[in-house]
């Protein structure tokens, strides 16, 4: 008699599940299922976004400005639309120019709801403003992404939208736990270039300081040899132009430079060790394109050698307040950059060594 149950139920579970997958059903049934986890993971995204603009709103009520909503909601949207690709000619040229205009554009709104604020200051709470903006949209387009799967029932995006979740959480909640150090002017990780450029000037004996496009240049003497020193000017939130300044010291110069080095950080792969330093060729600098470029025309133009290192780190190691391993690398970087110095430029020459990266919190 148990055996003749046990039959019958399997046969009807069997049927139970052509049912299912001759009609449709267990697809739908894993559509809705799909479309619940990512309703709330779009709810955790969109509860991180509030909390982060009303953080953003104190902040700038305690910079003095009485009501925050109206530039909140006027940058929160702000984009920048790429040149035109089709056409590459002068394309690079075309970028730099649009990516200045955001920055001036950018600067100019803030400056205007704060006048009263230093140029430091406001720094920051344009690097605020930016992240707010940047987890705004990502809302924004996966709110897009899952109600257009929803409406056209589209599986496979679902099931894209459903397993990249996780690995968009994670940086949403980089951004969020970024916009502490922000906030309130804290080194982070991709500071660790602009970091070892000052500690390396106050190892050498200064003769110059100036400040080029948001950025600093500082001319020492390193061990009989000429030493010029580019990293953006801090310590607020800044990146420089140090491409451009780069390109416009050596033809300052007439091309009379030994070598190029540039110092980053540079994002880590799984199983590496974070705060590890390599050597290699070429311009490190992670920007869209139009500084690294400058390096490399540049050098490419005068025949100089173009030598980096890179610190490793993950995203958030990058974005956040600078951990005691990538602190500690300083050190080791500036021992490689003595060494690569003493093996590769001959005394009475002249190299420029380029901290890249946000100097906020750093000074110089």
């Amino acid at each position: 008699m148990f055996s003749a149950d046990a039959s019958l139920l399997i046969q009807i579970v069997w049927l139970i599940l052509l049912l299912l997958m001759f009609t449709g059903l267990y697809q739908r049934i894993q559509i809705k299922l799909w479309i619940l986890v990512i309703k709330s993971k779009l709810n955790v995204i969109k509860s991180v976004l509030e909390e982060d603009k009303n953080r953003v709103k104190n902040m700038l009520r305690n910079m003095g400005l009485s009501t925050p909503e109206e530039l909140v909601s006027r940058l929160l949207d702000f984009f920048i639309i790429e040149p035109v690709s089709i056409e590459p000619t002068d394309i690079i040229k075309r970028m730099d120019h649009l990516l200045r205009v955001t920055e001036s554009t950018f600067k100019q709104v803030v400056g205007r709801y704060l006048p009263s604020l230093g140029k430091h200051e406001r720094s920051l709470a344009e690097s605020s403003l930016s992240i707010v903006a940047a987890i705004g949209l990502i809302y924004r387009v996966l709110r897009h992404y899952a109600i257009q799967s929803e409406k056209e029932e589209n599986y496979i995006l679902l099931m894209q939208l459903m397993y990249l979740m996780p690995q968009i959480l994670r940086v949403v909640k980089t951004y969020h736990e970024a916009l502490d150090s922000f906030m309130y002017g804290k080194p982070i990780g991709d500071g660790v270039g602009p970091l070892v450029a000052y500690t390396l000037s106050e190892k050498c004996n200064i003769t110059s300081r100036r400040v080029v496009d948001d950025t600093s240049v500082l001319e020492a003497v390193y061990e009989n040899r000429r030493l010029i020193i580019v990293k953006a000017e801090g310590p607020g939130s800044n990146v420089g132009h140090p491409g451009a300044v780069i390109s416009r010291i050596v033809e300052e110069l007439g091309g009379r430079v030994d070598m190029i080095l540039t110092v980053d950080a540079a994002l880590k792969l799984e199983g590496e060790e974070s705060g590890l330093v390599t050597e290699g060729v070429g311009a490190a600098i992670g920007d869209p394109g139009p500084e690294k470029i400058a390096i490399e025309r540049v050098a490419a133009k005068y025949n100089i050698p173009l030598r980096a290192l890179v610190v490793k780190m993950d995203i958030r190691e990058a974005l956040t307040t600078m951990r005691k391993k990538i602190y500690d690398s300083v050190g080791v970087v500036v021992e490689n950059i003595e060494r690569i110095i003493k093996e590769n430029v001959p005394e009475g020459s002249t190299l420029i060594v380029a901290g890249i990266g946000n100097t906020m919190g750093i000074p110089g």
